[in-house]
């Protein structure tokens, strides 16, 4: 697998945009619902919206 490593930038808004490249290396295509969150250690988590849900309900946690 291709790792495409990519800087951004947080906006003023609080916004981040995550290349295309980046994505579809996670398998995440445009439209998809997706879930992020805070892992606790510095790390955000960006998961598709059924995975975390799936995870949450099995689990009882992401």
């Amino acid at each position: 697998m291709i790792r495409e490593p990519a800087e951004t930038t947080v906006s003023e808004a609080g916004i981040v945009e995550i290349p295309l490249g980046v994505l579809a290396e996670a398998g995440l295509s445009p439209g998809v619902a997706v879930v992020v969150y805070s892992d606790g250690d510095g790390r955000i988590v960006v998961r598709r919206k059924e995975d975390a849900i799936r995870d949450l309900l099995e689990n009882g946690s992401l």
